[in-house]
């Protein structure tokens, strides 16, 4: 199988992958970094537990082809907490507003609110819900989700 070298950066650090043109940046990140954050629900880009941020943005990683991550800006739900271990601001509102049910959806919610607290820091209740439209939860119905994010958006202040 015709293999691709892709160079970028992955949670603020210089990396090259050599891998499967075919591979998106999902299976990568999974099967080569073993960053196992991002999750493979849908495959096909509907629920969103695959969200990573690529230069600012959220995407669906599932879809994302290997070679158009060359020369960015990657960061997954591994790449967010301090260097010290200390959780990141969302992470911590979600865990102490009960918006982890079994988890399934939490790394995909945290990247799409973390892509929106970038660009918004302060959001309202619509800003928040349409940056997670993206990502299914089954769990929490996204009362303690929202809330989470609306936490966070003021922990960072």
């Amino acid at each position: 199988m015709k293999k691709v070298s892709v160079s970028f950066t992955l949670n603020g650090d210089p990396v090259t992958a050599e891998v499967p043109v075919t591979w998106t940046l999902l299976k990568t990140l999974r099967d080569y970094f073993e960053l196992t954050g991002a999750k493979e629900g849908c495959g096909v880009g509907e629920c969103g537990a695959c969200t990573v941020v690529v230069d600012g943005q959220a995407i669906n990683s599932c879809l994302y082809p290997i070679p158009e991550v060359e020369g960015k800006s990657v960061i997954t739900i591994e790449g967010i907490a301090a260097k010290d271990g200390a959780l990141h601001p969302l992470q911590n509102a979600f865990l102490e507003n009960n918006g982890v049910q079994c988890g399934f959806c939490t790394s995909g919610m945290i990247m799409s609110a973390k892509a929106l607290l970038d660009q918004n820091p302060d959001p309202n209740e619509d800003d928040i819900r349409k940056s997670i439209s993206g990502n299914f939860c089954r769990c929490t119905g996204y009362v303690q989700i929202v809330e989470s994010i609306e936490m966070a958006a003021k922990a960072d202040k």
